[in-house]
């Protein structure tokens, strides 16, 4: 192996993968595989592990599967010692699990309002606050937080206050634990990415919604889950090893109407 390819390889280490049974969190838990990495597969316990696990198998990669609710700190406390006491030191980790809703603002609940912020902002930093502790004993580590481009823009005709401010916290929470780990050892990153066929936008109920999301797409259709892992996958490794505190697009030019 030649030194470039060195800078993009996870040979050896050990990463977690949250929301890893399906969508961009299943591509991430594969792509890190793929780069080498021991892969700690982290979603609910009502999750199917079963694809990730095979699709890991076929790149010749490691993972076993661990449930989790992150929104629960003893859960992710437990997972990440559990990761670790099976395939080795955490340097790796990346922060996908999430969910996604609609309501209009004026009849949006308050438990709709916080369950949302549990999940997709809380979870987040209860992730990272376990990741960080782990990878400080370890001497350091690149986490990769996923938000979206509706933290960076308001998208037409989808009435989501919650999902896109939850989104807009992560990324400032991305871009404050990178100064505040910096001297650690840690880079903390985020990708926001645009349109993605994910299960949750292939559902049949919204495909005619699915169908505007490609035509609003500048590159014309929306994303596939490996095109989301691959930047994260950089993100992870020595060749991003001055990058920290970044919040990168990935949305086929979308933000750039």
């Amino acid at each position: 192996m030649n030194k470039v390819q060195q800078l993009f390889s996870l040979e050896g280490k050990t990463g977690l993968v949250t929301g890893a049974a399906s969508g961009i969190g299943q591509a991430t838990a594969v792509a890190m595989a793929g780069l080498g990495a021991h892969v700690g597969l982290v979603d609910l316990a009502s999750a199917d592990f079963s694809a990730t696990l095979a699709a890991v198998e076929q790149v010749g990669g490691r993972a076993a599967a661990f449930d989790c609710d992150v929104t629960q700190p003893d859960e992710v406390e437990r997972a990440v010692a559990d990761i670790e006491d099976q395939l080795g030191a955490l340097t790796l980790a990346v922060n996908a699990a999430g969910i996604a809703n609609a309501a209009p603002a004026l009849e949006m609940s308050l438990q709709q309002w916080q369950r949302m912020y549990d999940v997709d902002c809380t979870g987040v930093f209860l992730c990272c606050q376990a990741e960080g502790r782990a990878m400080i004993r370890h001497g350091g580590g690149s986490i990769v937080n996923i938000a979206s481009m509706s933290g960076v823009i308001v998208n037409r005709g989808l009435l989501q206050i919650h999902y896109n401010s939850a989104k807009a916290a992560v990324i400032q929470l991305t871009k404050s634990l990178a100064m505040e780990w910096a001297d650690q050892g840690i880079r903390v990153n985020a990708i926001n990415p645009g349109y993605t066929a994910t299960p949750m936008n292939l559902r049949p109920e919204v495909a005619d919604q699915a169908k505007q999301f490609a035509i609003d797409t500048p590159m014309g259709r929306m994303a596939t889950p490996d095109e989301i892992a691959t930047p994260i996958g950089f993100l992870l490794t020595d060749a991003a090893s001055f990058v920290t505190g970044a919040d990168l697009l990935v949305d086929g030019g979308f933000c750039c109407w």
